[in-house]
């Protein structure tokens, strides 16, 4: 995708909101799991809140995917349709390829 595509993370506050909250719930799980280790809990324990966060994570991640993909591929603006196209699938596998 061209920059001014990808320019804007999200296109309204409310959007920005959703996304920053569900940010500020993972950070408030990993200061949870720098606790865990901290006092010592078991690995199953760790690793399960490692899992939590990571798909947390993930989670935001095809948030902002997605609402990209939408608002890239709706914008009548763009010249050449299957090149945006091409380059959102690329995103997204490079995206899926990485929270494996």
């Amino acid at each position: 995708m061209d920059e001014s595509a990808t320019a804007t993370l999200v296109a309204t506050e409310d959007e920005r909101r959703r996304i920053v909250n569900r940010l500020k719930r993972l950070e408030g799980q990993v200061r949870g799991l720098q606790t865990m280790v901290e006092s010592g809990k078991d690995c199953d324990a760790v690793l399960t809140q490692i899992m939590a966060a990571k798909s947390a994570l993930n989670q935001v991640g095809l948030l902002i995917i997605g609402h990209s993909m939408k608002t890239c591929l709706l914008d009548d603006s763009v010249e050449d349709r299957d090149q945006l196209i091409d380059e959102a699938i690329k995103v997204f596998l490079r995206y899926s390829n990485c929270v494996q």
